[in-house]
């Protein structure tokens, strides 16, 4: 599980994909200082696992549906990365509950100023608005971040001058392509309220199956017979 607070931006050194997997090879200092083989680390807001580690570069093999599903593609050598660690249990908890679990991918409408703060306008496929709400979390590229606006064909946020210092932010243009992972929360509670209306119905139908027939058991003959 990640914060979606970024520890560190990462270059890309070099990334071979074949058909449709690959490995990506990636720069970095803070978050391999106490990096093991096997760890997970948050790339671009993508759990990845470390495959190979060294003083400053640690690889990781990236399947199909991760490329399917996320930004990664459109890595190439020099790209830079957001990474982050895997939440450790004596931290702090400053962003959000963020899987490293990527739902899809948004496009960059328009970045523009606004005093301090820069505001990027993002459109996304209807079934990921769908989990975005004003105020609510989202992770972009792996940071969490506050909605300010959504509707029905994009979403804003505005970020202050420390996250786009801190992160990549600050060398994405109108057009680039991020991935998106929404609140895991609105996820779960959404699966567990329609599951419950489904059983619901379930039990009401099967309640008035088994009324109808033991209603149909009640005939006329059945009562005379009965002394009714």
């Amino acid at each position: 599980m990640f914060t979606g607070l970024i520890e560190e931006i990462g270059k890309v050194k070099q990334i071979s994909i074949g058909a449709n997997s690959g490995t990506i090879y990636i720069t970095a200092k803070e978050i391999l200082k106490d990096a093991k083989i096997g760890d997970s680390i948050a790339v671009n807001g993508v759990c990845l696992t470390a495959t190979h580690i060294s003083r400053d570069i640690f690889s990781a093999d990236v399947m199909a549906e991760t490329f399917r599903r996320s930004s990664l593609k459109e890595l190439r050598a020099g790209s830079y990365v957001n990474l982050e660690r895997a939440m450790a249990n004596n931290g702090r908890f400053g962003g959000h509950i963020v899987s490293g679990h990527i739902d899809g991918t948004g496009e960059i409408l328009d970045i523009s100023k606004e005093e301090n703060a820069v505001w990027y306008t993002i459109s996304a496929d209807e079934n990921i608005l769908h989990y975005v709400v004003e105020k609510g979390s989202i992770a972009i590229d792996g940071i969490s971040l506050t909605v300010a606006y959504v509707d029905d064909t994009c979403f804003k946020v505005s970020i202050i001058p420390h996250t786009a210092g801190e992160t990549i932010l600050q060398y994405k243009d109108k057009g680039n392509i991020v991935n998106l992972e929404c609140d895991i929360i609105g996820k779960y509670v959404e699966k567990l309220i329609i599951g419950s209306a489904k059983d619901n119905i379930y039990t009401a139908h099967f309640s008035r199956e088994q009324q109808n027939k033991n209603h149909g058991n009640i005939t006329m003959e059945f009562l005379a017979e009965n002394g009714f």
